[in-house]
């Protein structure tokens, strides 16, 4: 069982842009997000103790070895086009965590694992719109960590892995990404559907297996599940899943949430 100090781990969705403070036009119906909202809205409320800095993995950054964003202050980064003006206005003021970013960086190279830093990009909205609604007082401290350029799932679960003891040290890691992330076929009433709810399935199956070692090499293997290609064209959006899975450790998965939206099967999940 895990130490009772120690913090969970977290996949969620962060949704399409701003979506969870804008109307959406049609095809959206007016609810299409409600239910993710509301997810993120409770999905950290029973951690304790609090968490005293957050390590985030959004799918919407990656450099060609990780990089942490060091910064002690954060500027937003917002990286979606086309939305309303306010949109552009929204602001989440909370404070970097340069020591955790420092101890980032020490684990992956105790663990071979090359890293670099940063201090300039500010926070991505794959990280500040959800967590507008995971964490709204933004008095929790934050740190980004990118993916990496290679996209390769394996190194991405031993990210996790030699990241773990972070959440002996009061750190929550977070992966922000989306289970169905094919933006083509996202608006089509098509057989994505289908396929979608197929990858769905086989994701939780191997997310919640009993055994870590297996629920891995699954997850390494993501790109002969079914419909995995039709489901994620770019795994961007998938592999903050992978970084998760590694720091979970023998923590078991579980699937805390699902929903469809467009037709399209998504889900989030909790380890520990």
């Amino acid at each position: 069982m895990a130490d009772a100090a120690r913090m969970p781990c977290l996949f969620i969705p962060h949704g399409g842009g701003p979506c969870f403070f804008m109307t959406f036009p049609p095809p959206f119906p007016p609810d299409a997000w409600d239910k993710m909202a509301a997810f993120l809205r409770t999905a950290a409320a029973d951690i304790t103790p609090r968490p005293r800095a957050i390590l985030v993995i959004s799918g919407h950054w990656d450099a060609p070895r990780p990089t942490v964003h060091a910064a002690t202050d954060h500027k937003l980064l917002y990286d979606y086009h086309g939305f309303p003006e306010h949109t552009y206005r929204l602001t989440y003021p909370a404070k970097g965590a340069p020591d955790v970013a420092a101890r980032v960086r020490t684990l992956l190279g105790e663990a071979g694992i090359p890293s670099d830093e940063e201090f300039s990009r500010g926070l991505d909205h794959g990280v500040f719109i959800p967590f507008m609604l995971l964490f709204p007082d933004a008095d929790i401290p934050i740190v980004q960590l990118s993916l990496r350029q290679d996209m390769d799932a394996a190194a991405h679960i031993a990210m996790g892995q030699a990241l773990a003891p972070l959440r002996d040290e009061g750190v929550l890691i977070v992966g922000s990404g989306m289970s169905f992330h094919n933006l083509r076929t996202f608006f089509t009433p098509d057989d994505a559907g289908g396929k979608a709810a197929g990858f769905d399935a086989w994701l939780t199956d191997s997310v919640t297996a009993p055994d870590p070692a297996t629920r891995n090499a699954r997850l390494a293997a993501w790109e002969s599940a079914p419909f995995a290609l039709a489901c994620h064209p770019e795994p961007d959006h998938l592999l903050p899943l992978h970084v998760v899975a590694g720091a979970a450790g023998t923590d078991a998965g579980r699937h805390v949430y699902s929903d469809k939206v467009m037709g399209k099967a998504v889900s989030g999940y909790r380890f520990g």
